[in-house]
């Protein structure tokens, strides 16, 4: 009789459950992606300067104080038009003219603080950092009803009686987020639109243009009048570079606005000059 050989049925392995949290993971990569992939849209679209981009300021009460409160209490959409004055003006000194680069309103004041930068952290920790911020910053701008939103611009305002120094502020192009880290003081107002609007030109591209190791601005992109005889004393800060050169090895903070400018080098950046 031949022999009989048996097969031996394979059991294929039940089909393994989604869990609960893998489901809120999977949905949360997918609305990130969603939440990515309108940002670059929206940037894409930034430096055609076609028209206006909308602009939201959204202050916040860093440290908590009372005076803080009062100061923020007294902001109106006022309180930013000279850096759309400002930045209307350096536009037109490169040609653009069709429209005003950009208009700033006043949005409500938030309560939450964004999460803060790991600046000694890994990359990787850098990089979850700028999911959780893309993802606040997209949350908390859902308190604003209004049209839809280019540049989110977080202000975060301190009572310099507790904070004498600030950390530093950050200007995202991925989301087109800023955080600006200001005083809650009239008579420091100047300086605190040169950090708002040097945050702002970050999320339409520009970069900066100092030495982080020394502060000073680098030559030549990080002046405002490069060709300058004699080089130095320079009269403005080129914007990005955040200071105005005295000597190779001084330099001092704008008080304003109306000490600053913005370099060839920027405007290429950000669109203005081709």
């Amino acid at each position: 009789m031949p022999h009989a050989t048996s097969k031996r049925r394979r059991i294929k392995p039940a089909p393994r459950l989604i869990t609960w949290r893998a489901l809120r993971i999977s949905l949360l990569m997918l609305l990130l992606a969603m939440i990515a992939l309108s940002a670059w849209l929206t940037r894409q679209h930034a430096t055609d300067w076609n028209r206006p981009l909308w602009v939201v300021a959204f202050p916040i009460n860093a440290d908590g104080s009372a005076v803080t409160a009062a100061y923020i209490d007294t902001l109106t959409r006022e309180s930013f038009a000279p850096i759309e004055q400002y930045l209307t003006e350096q536009a037109r000194g490169y040609g653009v003219t069709r429209t005003a680069p950009l208009e700033i309103r006043l949005g409500p004041r938030l309560a939450q603080i964004p999460p803060a930068l790991p600046y000694a952290g890994s990359v990787l920790q850098v990089v979850a950092w700028s999911l959780r911020l893309r993802w606040w910053a997209w949350r908390a701008a859902g308190a604003y009803d209004g049209p839809p939103i280019d540049v989110r611009l977080f202000v975060l305002y301190h009572d310099p009686a507790i904070s004498q120094r600030l950390d530093h502020s950050l200007g995202l192009k991925e989301g087109m987020i800023g955080l600006a880290n200001v005083f809650a003081d009239r008579t420091m107002a100047g300086s605190n639109q040169v950090v708002i609007a040097h945050e702002l030109l970050h999320t339409v591209g520009a970069t900066d243009k100092y030495d982080p190791a020394t502060s000073l601005p680098r030559y030549p992109d990080g002046y405002a009048e490069p060709q300058r005889i004699p080089r130095y004393p320079q009269i403005y800060a080129e914007l990005m570079a955040g200071r105005v050169p005295r000597s190779e090895s001084a330099a001092d903070i704008p008080t304003g606005l109306g000490n600053t400018r913005i370099g060839l080098v920027t405007a290429r950046e950000i669109g203005w000059r081709k």
